[in-house]
């Protein structure tokens, strides 16, 4: 078999395997067997470039880099339902769509009900069998191509099945497992870092996230509602769901065909309590006409449509007792209060405790051990107190009091006139932001050290073999191979990542030091204006306040902790370990193009000479800036393909001058 049958036979059995698992939920082989025929495909992908597809499920882990979504104008508008609260609204939707109908109030509606999927909603358009577009609502009228992020949704089909036509568009949600959601705030708890919101809120950031490898590890999921009608004979909504699967959308199971009102309110009444069974954030019910034809006939208003209503739970909310508030420590030294409930079951699940955010929420409530508590599930997921029951209140409590002193670490604690939480100081010392800081030092996005994870931190930790970070590269395969669950291969792993670790780029490396206020994109525009770590360690602060987007907080910050001994012999002692600590010298700024240099340059469009990451790195390596929004300071919009309509529009009513790929190739000769 040659290598393009071998790559499409293996682009057919993989689908179909992603089809049985993720819309089947019927896997017929392992997830070893899966990961191995994915290995082999990218692997022939890589061999031969020729062969290559934009919808190869080998797209599914991501890696395109986006710095500007296409605007994307939908053909059909992309309404939004109006919201209903009680019974006796539901009454008048039905009133409204019968007396639309002409139909008298005791002839029956079949209606279509839907639990409705808190996520983001995404309209899909293929071409001929092929994901061509993943478009979200936007304005309704037009929305952001998200091509790129949807094709790492796996229940999404990246190929039809069957008998599709030639030109299709479908209406879904995509959406964050619950599951999913709980285990990446319990990660970023236990960083240090801010918490999701919610799993609606997760899903919309994922699918703006500029790397589509990014979004590909948050394990979105996508449910398909609708299908826009163009060349079948569709009768019914619920034809065209059947008609959806049978060309491998994954359709929620839980919707239901009702005959009347009174069908449609059992329908409300049962999934009230039953939808926290599901692993997927439900706050109502969608109610449809089935009837097509009635769809046309009853129309919509300019915001949404007439034949389609959506039901509404009330957030639900349990009474308990605060029993305990105990603090937890983060990364950053963050002190993170938590309130401790008598158990109590709110909204399918037992709640034992709740965030209280900092000091100022818990004086607000004038919280005290014993009370009475009102407790509602933010989002339906994280608990929250929204209020205290004074009448039950004992005269004899006294108010909570926000501990002084951290209680890891025994150190003082500090807080900032302009910050709302309180800190350790301690950071070199106080043994959860000693962890964590190496736990942030070895992931993905910093140093990337393989088999370094949470948990063989921690472990490492308990029997003293790391205090800080240089003792990651102290490490041997004699103390690894002693400890429980470790081997001669886990010791390998582990100490071939750590070695690894050493041609990561400078950019990086400080990234990975952890320093307070400095962020991966930050860390990228420090180091490329400094080319180094020694010369960023000489820099004073009001060098630093000249690199772009670093502010007083930013650049005191590192002034500050290149101010620690510590923090400069690690620095000395990563370099003799063969750490980067310099750019490479095709990172390296060259002398400041003229026509770039000291000119503020917006990008916008789709780019096909190079990339819009390359493109901005030019310009800031020339001496050039590149901020993301058109102002009076703007010299000049860059655009490409699709360029944003309001950046456009911007820049001419200020007279800023546009120029495309071509022109900018002309004058600068760089690209």
């Amino acid at each position: 078999m040659n290598p393009k049958e071998r790559i499409e036979q293996l682009r057919k059995e993989i689908e179909e395997h992603n089809y049985r698992y993720y819309v089947l939920n019927d896997p017929v082989i392992s997830d070893f067997e899966f990961d191995q025929m994915m290995q082999e495909l990218m692997q022939l992908e890589k061999l031969h470039p020729e062969f290559q597809d934009p919808n190869s499920p080998s797209n599914r882990v991501g890696g395109a880099i986006t710095k500007l979504f296409p605007v994307f104008v939908h053909k059909h508008p992309m309404l939004s339902l109006s919201n209903t609260y009680s019974r006796g609204e539901i009454a008048e939707f039905d009133r409204r769509v019968k007396e639309g109908l002409g139909l008298r109030i005791s002839d029956p509606v079949d209606y279509f009900c839907e639990l409705k999927i808190d996520g983001i909603s995404i309209s899909l358009h293929y071409e001929k069998g092929m994901l061509a577009h993943g478009v979200t609502r936007g304005d309704g009228e037009k929305g952001d191509d998200v091509t790129h992020n949807v094709r790492t949704v796996r229940s999404i089909p990246l190929k039809l099945k069957g008998d599709f036509p030639k030109e299709l568009e479908v209406r879904g949600e995509i959406f964050m497992p619950k599951s999913v959601f709980l285990r990446l705030n319990e990660e970023k708890q236990k960083a240090g870092e801010p918490l999701l919101a919610n799993p609606r809120n997760a899903a919309g950031g994922s699918m703006k996230m500029q790397d589509s490898s990014e979004v590909a590890a948050r394990k979105l999921d996508c449910f398909i509602y609708y299908l826009i009608q163009s060349e079948f004979d569709i009768k019914t909504h619920h034809e065209g769901l059947q008609k959806l699967r049978s060309w491998g959308f994954k359709v929620n199971p839980h919707s239901r065909l009702c005959r009347g009102l009174e069908d449609v309110e059992h329908y409300i009444n049962t999934w009230k309590d039953k939808r926290y069974d599901v692993d997927y954030e439900t706050d109502g019910v969608v109610i449809k006409v089935d009837n097509l034809k009635y769809h046309s006939e009853l129309g919509s208003t300019a915001k949404s449509p007439r034949w389609a209503v959506a039901f509404k739970y009330k957030a639900e909310q349990a009474s308990t007792v605060l029993e305990d508030v105990s603090f937890q420590v983060g990364r950053t030294g963050a002190i993170t209060p938590v309130a401790h409930l008598k158990p109590v079951r709110l909204a399918g699940t037992i709640v034992k405790r709740a965030s209280l955010h900092n000091a100022d929420f818990i004086k607000k409530l004038d919280l005290r051990i014993g009370d009475t508590v009102l407790v509602e599930k933010g989002g339906e997921i994280i608990p929250k107190i929204v209020e205290v029951d004074l009448s039950k209140r004992s005269l004899f409590s006294t108010p909570v009091e926000f501990i002084s002193r951290c209680p890891e670490c025994g150190h003082e604690l500090i807080r900032k006139e302009d910050e709302a939480q309180h800190f350790c100081p301690n950071e070199d010392a106080c043994p959860p932001q000693v962890k964590g800081r190496i736990i942030h030092f070895a992931s993905r996005k910093a140093m990337n050290i393989e088999s370094l994870g949470e948990e063989t931190v921690e472990l490492l930790y308990e029997r003293g073999l790391i205090r800080d970070i240089s003792d990651i590269y102290k490490l041997s395969r004699e103390q690894l191979v002693k400890l429980p669950r470790f081997g001669e291969k886990s010791a390998s792993n582990l100490l071939e990542g750590i070695e690894k670790s050493k041609s990561i780029p400078f950019e990086k490396v400080l990234f990975a030091l952890g320093i307070r206020h400095v962020g991966e994109t930050i860390a990228r525009k420090i180091a490329i204006h400094a080319g180094s770590m020694w010369k960023l360690m000489q820099m004073s602060e009001d060098e630093l306040l000249q690199i772009p987007d670093v502010g007083q907080i930013i650049a005191q910050s590192i002034r500050r902790w290149f101010s620690k001994k510590e923090n400069t012999d690690l620095v000395h002692f990563l370099a003799e370990k063969g750490i980067c600590m310099e750019m490479s010298k095709s990172d390296l700024p060259k002398e400041n193009h003229a026509f770039i240099n000291g000119k503020s340059f917006v990008i916008s469009g789709v780019f096909h000479r190079i990339s819009r990451e390359e493109l901005k790195k030019i310009i800031e390596m020339n001496g050039g800036k590149c901020p993301s929004s058109v102002s009076s300071k703007t010299d000049y919009l860059l655009t490409g393909e699709n360029p944003g309509p309001e950046k456009v529009n911007k820049a001419r009513q200020l007279g800023i001058k546009i120029i495309d790929e071509r022109e900018f190739a002309e004058k600068t000769g760089l690209i």
